[in-house]
């Protein structure tokens, strides 16, 4: 058999260093149903080898806090850890075994009875003497008395011959109530429940009487008296039955259809007793019906059976009704057990009978079970039922003579399945019975001390390792014995031999023990703790005057007294004798934990019975119990019998070092220390002490936890609203919360996880600071858990003490029904719940507002108790709500009213940090319902601001808005405050529109308020905002607003917009042209003509041309060289700009271009400005427009002579070639327009227009390719006239004439003669026309005199000559 997973081998865990092995872990496993079993499988305990391994790794993950989700506890906050604890804890509690599981299949004999008091699982706690008064009665009897006990009414009965007598037995000075209206002998008293409808609602019970000639039935009407207790009147029914010849003694109710069944002492039938209001046909107010006698077939149609042959001795001595199931058990004189099914019809019938030898022959199927204890000599002195509630299989408890306790369970057809009897249909009705387990009793007390504690003391978790004790005396000649519900066992055995005095044997679970073992996944043992006392006088009634025990509505959890020790009373048991009434109290876990360091004796003392309780129980139950202790859970019969709180401060001492001490330490889970993916402080369970504290905690806030905070009800008298869990609970329960919290504060300073730094300094190693940190960050969840729960029950407490009709009818619908569905849980622990919360408070400041109360002392109220639910923040905003709604009453346009603008304006900028999206956008749009709205954008900027202290919007915009950014949700959370803005601007220009500016020559209040609300935009330095409103502007085509903003955000705005749009840029450098920042715009115009937008060429060139108009601006503060730079980029750009404008053209009508090539050379060049070589290389130069080459030399600073002089005469030829193929104009013409546009585009330049050059090439072609065509002069005049100088072209003509160059020998010299006469009359009228000198100086006018003599000499026509000689006899003169 398996107990606990073999030790893990030490395996590194990340981030840490591991030094010592790691202490290996006890397997954890769930529960063992046994639903399934059938006779004679294998019992759980055998099941259990095999399924623990299989769910251990399940268990250790919630240990340690691993749940399906969530890959790390990082992610949680601590309200979600420590709210998943607690659920964790509460799942736990609800896991408790059932009673099939540990009461299984055999026998046990497992009992711990200690020496020590304090260890007994009851207490007495008073005896209350039986009236003088009854005694008074009783020597007045005659025939017969009887006395028993209505324990849950707490009151006690006697009979004395015809009369009835009731008394509180726990008052004092108690009245008697008397019922005396009869004659005859009372025989049988019983009080049951009525059939529901059949007497008013007042009368809660029946009082069953019967006598020796007839049944009667008397109303009774509990409820509870001023001074505690029950006060109890009877009434009259008017309800009897004759029953002449039947002596009755037995008679049994069913609490739950209100059916009453008795039996007569001379037979075992059984009858059933009906009732009510009204006499109807056929059938009287009260009848009998016999169930089992064939002689009442026609009274009970249905289906009847008859014991058949049957000793008349053999009658009924006790009855017993299971409503859970819907059986009626029957005891008979000669212990045979008889069950009967209670049909929905009100029919009855037998289901099985089951003899004593039936049951001793289940019994002897028990391998190896031999015991005198259990012989045919035996009887059955009671049964008790036991609840589907309670067990799934087992129904019925028997007890027998000698002690024994044997259960039973019933089934139904061949299945050894659970019989489920809340289903009624006839074929569900169990046929047959079987024992399941045997509990033999405790060892006899007379026997020696040292003998009985080393067979009855079992400290140990496996049981007692003696074995089974079938041979035990102790409760030899039982006669009488109860059980109740999770398993109190009362057996009465007589000590004298007249029957004069009783002992009590008390058994109940060891809970705690059974707890324990289901944790730990251990077999479970049906663990008792057991208790003898003497009553010191014979026992006559025995009841329970507390609440039937229940710890859930399932078998599973259902007996977990642990889970609710904090949430019920203890279970109470009064016990009624000749000498008066004993109470019992049962003693929870916390008040043995109490009594036994009370009565430890010492340090010592206290140190082994903690170790013992550890032992026993488990470290974290006793970390758990001892803090509840600490915190005046314990209680204890005081020596005047009365139930008190342990306030001994030696007690709460000890539990709180008790607490601190043995509360163990935080250990690494070896299951998890190889998973790289989790964080190493995730892989830490936390200490014990943590689990006791959670342990603590959810049993506090068990009875509330899951239950919804209230619940609607609609009636004639109007609709309400009710709490699902009563203020008392609530009351109780943050009272105990209070306590834990003082507690932990008081001795955070000793408890490892809650010292704070100060614990650092005493780690040594990164290992302990680990732990200490998931120790640290466990304990704080529940601690801040714990603060969150006091406040939540305060705000419910609060909530109630309100209207809270009217708060609830005031909430939005879809609000109303989340707060319908809202639990306890929820408000505690999920954003959810608080945020319903704060409708709530919401919901009672308006209706506080609406009445006209004062909502500050309603806030403060709420903050004081309440604080994370209403804090100062949401008083100063419900203060500031009032202040606007008294502005809105006053009027937005008076003075008063303004003021009270003014004054709920500052302070919700004071809280804008804690303002709700619904606060503000109510404050924003009642604001600008007054024309605040000034004040409106203030408050909407502040509120962006106090969302993002940071900025990190403003970067997250810097940056280029990435995707998948975090920082996007602080701009969408500060968008939602901008977009009320925008609403406010929308409000503020229409209502501008509709007013003139100015009246009189004043400004209207209209243009004031306008002008009040764009100071506040203009002058807001929040630049995500100003971003954002300028985003909005452009959306709105509001381009003209934007150009009018004076803010230095503008131009940032822009210039980050610039990069992505050509709109934005476009706007930046209008913006900057009429703000007179003319070398600014030029940069912007650059930019765009050099971006990689979807430009064409033509507007490029016009970026270009306005960069180079605002770049030849003067512009205020900027350096002249920083303009100048600018200009010259400008221009060489335009330049190459324009040659490529040139080059596209030419390529759109170049005829040799294939058309379906045309579209890519123009997309290509249509774009983007290409570098030079590009577009010399790739296109100028290849197309043979060798003018365009030029250009391109001198954009590139080309000066190679060569290639120029090439170009040239390329140009030349191509110019020549084309026209002259075309047939018109001229091709000289042709040749003139050429020189004249590249002159000009040249500038003339020396190097890229060389003049030098090209008089000669102009010449040759003249001479040879168009002599006689055209003017004679034309490549003069075509030189001049795009101002070539003169000299330029005498000095170039001259040295031709000289050179002797071809074709220009011999008589053809005069071509070139003749254009130098022509150049120096043009250039002698030129000079003489102005102030300066001839001929550019003497010098030159006698070097050019000289040189027209001599062309007068070289051959000239007459004409020329003459013309020579006139011009140079006019130099001649000037030069004079």
């Amino acid at each position: 058999m398996l107990s606990a997973v073999p030790q893990t081998p030490q395996r590194p865990l990340p981030g840490t260093y591991i030094q010592t092995p790691a202490r290996g872990l006890n397997s954890q496993s769930g529960q063992i149903g046994q639903s399934n079993l059938r006779p004679g499988s294998i019992s759980s305990r055998q099941q259990y080898g095999s399924q623990n391994q299989s769910q251990s790794l399940t268990q250790q993950r919630q240990q340690t806090g691993q749940i399906a989700g969530r890959s790390s506890q990082e992610e949680l906050k601590p309200i979600e850890r420590a709210s998943r604890t607690i659920n964790e804890t509460l799942n736990q509690d609800a896991r408790y075994p059932e009673l099939d599981s540990y009461v299984s299949q055999g026998p046990s004999s497992d009992y711990d009875i200690f020496s020590q008091p304090a260890w007994a699982p009851f207490q007495r706690v008073k005896t209350y003497n039986i009236p003088d008064s009854i005694f008074k009665q009783y020597n007045n009897a005659q025939m017969s008395t009887m006395m028993g006990l209505f324990a849950d009414i707490n009151h006690a009965w006697v009979s004395i011959d015809n009369a009835l007598y009731l008394w509180d037995y726990t008052h004092p000075n108690p009245e008697l109530i008397g019922f005396e209206e009869q004659q005859q002998n009372i025989t049988a008293v019983r009080l049951v429940t009525p059939r529901a409808g059949v007497f008013l609602s007042s009368i809660t019970r029946l009082l069953v009487v019967a006598t020796t000639a007839e049944i009667i039935l008397v109303g009774l009407a509990a409820q509870p008296a001023p001074g505690g207790g029950q006060s109890v009147a009877l009434f009259s029914t008017r309800l009897s039955l004759s029953i002449k010849g039947m002596s009755i003694g037995v008679i049994e109710g069913s609490a739950a259809t209100g059916r009453i069944f008795f039996s007569d002492h001379g037979s075992d039938d059984v009858y059933e007793l009906t009732y009510q209001q009204e006499e109807k046909w056929f059938q009287n107010r009260c009848a009998k019906i016999n169930h089992t006698s064939k002689g009442v077939t026609a009274f009970n149609p249905g289906p009847l059976f008859s014991f058949g042959q049957k000793s008349p001795q053999e009658n009924i001595v006790q009855m017993a009704v299971d409503d859970t199931r819907n059986l009626l058990y029957t005891l008979s004189s000669r212990s045979a057990i008889r069950v009967f099914h209670l049909r929905p019809t009100n029919g009855v019938s037998l289901a099985i009978s089951k003899t004593l030898g039936a049951t001793l022959n289940d019994i002897g199927h028990i391998p190896n079970l031999a015991t005198d204890l259990l012989s045919p000599n035996i009887a059955i002195t009671s049964i008790n039922p036991i609840s589907s509630q309670e067990a799934s299989r087992l129904h019925l408890m028997a007890t027998t003579s000698t002690g024994c306790r044997i259960f039973l369970s019933a089934t139904s057809g061949s299945l050894y399945n659970s019989y489920n009897f809340s289903m009624t249909n006839a074929s569900n009705v169990p046929t047959s019975m079987q024992v399941q387990h045997v509990k033999f009793p405790p060892i006899d007390p007379s026997r020696p001390q040292s003998y009985q504690q080393q067979n009855s003391t079992q400290v140990v978790h496996y049981g007692n390792s003696q074995g089974l004790n079938t041979t035990s005396k102790a409760l030899a000649q039982t006669r009488k014995a109860i059980r109740y519900a999770p398993g109190f066992f009362f057996c009465f055995v007589p000590r004298d031999p007249q029957g004069t005095v009783d002992s009590l044997f008390i058994s109940a679970p060891d809970t705690g023990r059974i707890a324990d073992a289901q944790k730990n996944s251990r077999p479970f043992k049906y663990a008792e703790l057991g208790l003898w006392t003497s009553l010191g006088s014979r026992t006559e009634d025995i009841g329970l005057s507390t609440p039937w025990f229940s710890a859930s509505s399932s078998p599973a959890g259902f007996g977990n007294e642990l889970a609710v020790q904090y949430e019920n009373p203890a279970s109470e048991v009064a016990i009624l004798t000749n000498n008066g009434v004993h109470t019992f109290r049962r003693r929870r876990l916390v008040d043995i934990f109490a009594s036994a360091i009370k009565v430890g004796g010492g340090d010592e003392g206290v140190d082994g019975e903690i170790k013992k309780f550890i032992r026993m129980y488990g470290q974290s139950e006793t970390a758990s119990t001892s803090l509840a202790v600490a915190c005046g859970q314990g209680l204890d019969v005081t020596s005047d019998s009365r139930v008190t709180k342990i306030t001994d401060p030696v007690v709460l001492e000890f539990a709180r070092k008790a607490f601190i001490e043995y509360g163990g330490k935080a250990e690494f889970n070896e299951n998890y220390v190889m998973d790289q993916s989790m964080p190493a402080v995730d892989s830490i369970r936390p200490s014990a002490r943590h689990k006791g504290l959670s342990l603590y905690v959810a049993r506090l806030i068990r009875p509330i936890w899951k239950a919804p905070i209230l619940q609607e009800s609609t009636s004639p008298t109007g609709f309400s609203v009710l709490p699902v869990v009563s203020m008392a609970t609530l009351q109780s329960v943050s009272q105990d919360l209070l306590k834990l919290k003082e507690f932990l504060a008081s001795n955070k300073s000793f408890i490892d996880g809650l010292a704070g730094p100060d614990a650092l300094s005493r780690v040594s190693t990164k290992q302990e600071e680990v732990l200490l940190q998931a120790e640290h960050r466990a304990l704080h969840s529940l601690v801040v858990l714990t603060e969150n729960i006091i406040e939540g029950i305060a705000f419910v407490q609060v909530l109630f003490d309100e209207q809270i009709a009217e708060i609830v009818l005031s909430l939005a619908n879809e609000i109303r029904l989340q707060v319908r569905s809202l639990t306890y849980e929820g408000l505690f622990s999920t954003i959810k719940g608080k945020d319903l919360a704060k409708e709530l408070v919401k919901a009672i400041v308006n209706r506080n507002i609406t009445n006209g109360s004062n909502v500050e002392t309603v806030a403060e109220a709420l903050r004081r108790r309440c604080g994370s639910f209403c804090s100062a923040d949401d008083v100063v905003i419900f203060k500031a709500q009032e202040l606007l709604k008294r502005a809105a009453e006053a009027g937005g346009n008076f003075e008063s009213g303004r003021n009270l603008l003014n004054e709920s304006l500052r302070l919700f900028e004071q809280v804008a940090a804690s303002l709700t999206s619904e606060q503000l956008q109510w404050a924003v749009q009642n604001f600008t319902n007054m024309e605040f709205y000034a004040g409106a954008i203030r408050l909407a900027l502040s509120v962006a601001q106090e969302s993002d202290r940071g900025n990190r919007a403003l970067t997250w915009i810097q940056e280029g808005r990435p995707d998948q950014d975090p920082r996007a949700a602080f701009f969408e959370e500060r968008k939602r405050c901008y977009n009320l803005i925008h609403e406010v601007i929308n409000n503020l220009d229409q209502a501008s529109s509709q007013a003139p500016s100015m009246v009189d020559g004043q400004y209207t209040l209209s243009a004031k308020r306008r002008t009040e609300a764009y100071e506040v935009i203009d002058n807001s330095d929040d630049e995500a905002f100003q971003t954002d409103l300028y985003d909005w502007y452009l959306s709105q085509g509001r381009t003209d607003r934007l150009l009018q903003i004076q803010s230095a955000y503008i131009v940032t705005y822009l210039e980050r917009k610039s990069s992505d749009d050509v709109a934005h840029a476009d706007l930046l450098w209008r913006y900057h042209n009429q703000s007179g920042h003319n070398h600014e715009a030029a940069v912007v115009q650059l930019a765009l003509a050099k971006s990689a937008f979807a430009l064409s060429l033509d507007q490029r060139i016009e970026y270009l041309g306005r960069a180079k108009a605002n770049a030849s601006t003067n512009s205020p503060g900027v350096p002249r060289q920083t303009r100048y730079q600018l200009l010259r980029e400008v221009s060489d750009l335009l330049d190459v700009a324009n040659i490529q404008s040139d080059l596209l053209q030419r390529l759109k009508d170049d005829e040799r271009i294939a058309a379906e090539r045309r579209p890519e050379i123009v997309k290509d060049l249509n774009g983007q400005v290409l570098p030079v070589n590009i577009l010399y290389n790739r296109y100028a130069d290849g197309g043979g427009y060798f003018d365009l080459c030029l250009l391109i030399y001198q954009a590139a600073d080309h000066r190679n002579p060569a290639d120029i002089r090439a170009t040239w005469q390329n140009l030349l030829d191509r110019a020549h070639e084309e026209t002259a193929s075309r047939g018109e104009p001229q091709p000289y013409e042709a040749v003139i327009e050429k020189v004249r546009s590249l002159g000009t585009r040249l500038n003339l330049s020396e190097t890229m227009f060389p003049v030098a050059d090209l008089v000669p090439m102009l010449e040759r072609y003249a001479f040879e390719f168009q002599n006689g065509v055209g003017p004679k002069t034309w490549v003069l005049d075509t030189l001049i006239d795009i101002g070539v100088p003169f000299e330029s072209l005498y000095s170039v003509l001259e040295g031709m004439f000289y050179n002797d160059e071809a074709p220009f020998q011999g008589r053809n010299r005069r071509y070139i003669a003749n254009d130098i006469l022509y150049v120096v009359q043009i250039w002698f009228q030129d000079s003489s026309r102005g102030t300066g000198q001839i001929l550019g100086g003497d010098t030159n006018a006698v070097a050019i005199s000289q040189t027209l003599q001599m062309l007068q000499q070289s051959g000239l026509d007459e004409q020329k000559a003459e013309e020579c000689q006139v011009l140079r006899m006019r130099i001649e003169h000037v030069l004079r």
